[in-house]
């Protein structure tokens, strides 16, 4: 198989379908470092905007792609490693892509930019936009997002509701609860009042159920989003895990070869990532599959998160 560097997929997504991934930032680049991040710890924080990575690029290894492959893609994805938004030429592929392909296009951000213009002008032409929205007060919003420092809570809030005015497709906005950080009731009547101002078409409800970067990520029960879910709006959902069939939509052999991998020396995601040649955002995804069928398990060691064979899978080699 042709790997990619900057398309992966398609990975089954839990609000997108089958989803083909555009990354075009470099891994970590990013206005937030988000204490629930799956990624880690974000390494370049910053809200400026440039070409960081070539336009021409993405548009040839998406022609390639599209060539290539046969896959059933519900959404062409920009997401990946870092905020799609801080690519300063996220507008002009996205308006080659749609001469390319009828495949719908949507773009994962933390909506932090919203504010300028020049990043409203550039998602007009996406079919759907998934912005997040995780507080509405600035001291919750440097708790769990931990934004850059030219970041307020009250800027990023006029950009999702100026995007709204401007935005003629769907805005489904996502919320990511953390225990104890951003689920006070007080704040989720005053994000509620917030919300309604912005006017999403979907509020989708999430919660940590991956390896966080931060040990005090915690994840909320089904009982207290269910609680806050009643609270924010009729529109609100909870999202919850795809079904097992879909996950299961990967290639077998990568399966074995990630657990023949492990079963050499432990793996950090990054590790996996750079020995096979596959996006980490990927990997995450068949990782949570071998976890499910306990054929890994995961092990903490200071810092890091590593993967390892499972007694039950080395027992069956």
């Amino acid at each position: 198989m042709n790997r990619k560097r900057h398309i992966f997929g398609p990975v089954p997504s839990r609000r997108l379908g089958f989803s083909l991934g555009v990354d075009i930032i470099p891994y970590k680049t990013c206005s937030f470092d988000c204490v629930y991040c799956q990624l880690g710890r974000t390494t370049n924080k910053t809200i400026q905007r440039r070409g960081y990575v070539p336009k021409q690029l993405i548009i040839s290894e998406l022609k390639d792609y599209l060539v290539e492959d046969r896959d059933k893609v519900d959404y062409i994805t920009f997401s990946g490693s870092g905020e799609p938004t801080l690519n300063s030429k996220i507008g002009e592929m996205i308006g080659e892509i749609k001469q390319m392909t009828d495949i719908p296009i949507a773009v994962l951000t933390n909506g932090s930019l919203l504010f300028e213009v020049e990043v409203r002008d550039g998602l007009r032409n996406a079919d759907l936009v998934l912005p997040s929205l995780d507080a509405v007060t600035q001291n919750i919003f440097e708790r769990v997002n931990r934004p850059h420092e030219g970041l307020v809570t009250e800027k990023t809030i006029e950009g999702l509701k100026k995007f709204r005015k401007e935005f003629d497709n769907e805005i489904w906005l996502e919320v990511m609860l953390v225990k104890g950080i951003n689920d006070d009731r007080g704040e989720v009547k005053r994000m509620a009042d917030v919300i309604s101002e912005i006017n999403p078409d979907k509020i989708q409800l999430n919660t940590v159920v991956r390896p966080p970067c931060e040990p005090l990520a915690m994840p909320l029960s089904t009982s207290e989003m269910k609680e806050i879910c009643k609270m924010l709006s009729e529109k609100a959902e909870i999202i919850t895990p795809r079904a097992r069939k879909a996950l299961k939509a990967y290639e077998k052999d990568i399966e074995d070869e990630i657990v023949m991998l492990l079963k050499r020396r432990p793996c950090t995601i990054g590790d996996i990532s750079n020995f096979l040649g596959i996006h980490r955002n990927e990997i995450i995804k068949y990782i949570e599959v071998l976890e499910e069928d306990k054929r890994v398990v995961k092990r903490g060691h200071g810092n890091q998160s590593y993967f390892v064979v499972s007694e039950d899978e080395m027992r069956s080699m």
